[in-house]
């Protein structure tokens, strides 16, 4: 059997009924679900760097499943309904893509000569700016949010410096001055300066977010990509320490384990 997005809303109210509904759920508020909706969306991106199609699927139902909890809290309350939340979205992608839908109707057609991709990134990020005026916006940091993860937070606040010309317009510059916050952390660990070493550290980090963005490359999904590989490699060395018989348990680093190490790295792993 078939189901739709009405038997989902449906569903939905039931779980959320007084009377007769789920205890679980009927306990949840906006902010008591939000722990599960990143949960869901971590597990759907998982699932996309996986290329699996079945889980692809399975996640985006989990996700959408978020969107009508939300909106049927909102609904009880009488704030928002499914429909309001369904009736902006489509409004906003109108407005956003009038290289799309020139007149700003649904059922409006462009002409066939597309515009080139920098000008329409560049009409994007117009009519954002347009859209944060509106909303009385003070500064191009506003709407950034701020539990988005760190790595990906960092690059929308450089991207947002960068759009004011607040930016390095060479590779080089954005090297040395990753180095140059290297240098500041190694004098502030001499220094025995915890708070100095914590912020510092900080500092590298998001500098070499600065440098993933100016060679084109997403900051979090190439450290998702060096922690699964580093999750690999480790993987390797512990099924080796089994099977020769090396212990590997708490203390420093010892030779056979890195020899193990650059086993992995030689395979490829």
């Amino acid at each position: 059997m078939t189901y739709t997005i009405a038997d989902l809303q449906y569903l939905m109210a039931r779980l959320r009924d007084p009377d007769t509904g789920c205890p679980w759920d009927l306990k949840q508020t906006f902010s008591s679900v939000v722990p599960y909706t990143l949960e869901e969306v971590y597990e759907l991106v998982d699932a996309i760097e996986q290329g699996d199609q079945e889980q692809i699927r399975q996640e985006l139902g989990d996700v959408l499943f978020q969107v009508i909890f939300y909106s049927q809290l909102a609904a009880e309350s009488e704030q928002f309904s499914f429909s309001d939340v369904v009736s902006d979205i489509v409004a906003k992608l109108l407005r956003r893509h009038p290289h799309v839908f020139p007149s700003g109707e649904l059922n409006s057609q462009r002409s066939l000569d597309a515009p080139a991709d920098e000008a329409i990134k560049a009409r994007w990020e117009e009519i954002k700016q347009q859209e944060r005026e509106q909303k009385a916006q003070h500064s191009a940091m506003d709407d950034v949010p701020r539990a988005l993860p760190a790595l990906t937070r960092a690059t929308k606040l450089q991207k947002r410096a960068a759009q004011q010309g607040f930016d390095w317009l060479e590779l080089k510059q954005v090297i040395g001055a990753f180095r140059a916050e290297i240098d500041e952390l190694e004098e502030a660990i001499a220094m025995a300066d915890s708070r100095a070493v914590a912020d510092e550290m900080g500092d590298v980090l998001f500098s070499a977010v600065n440098v993933a963005r100016h060679l084109n490359l997403d900051a979090e999904a190439v450290t998702r990509g060096a922690c699964d590989k580093f999750e690999r490699r480790f993987r390797f060395v512990e099924q080796r320490c089994q099977e020769s018989g090396v212990f590997a348990g708490k203390g420093e680093l010892n030779s056979q384990m890195e020899l193990f190490w650059n086993e992995a790295k030689a395979a490829g792993l």
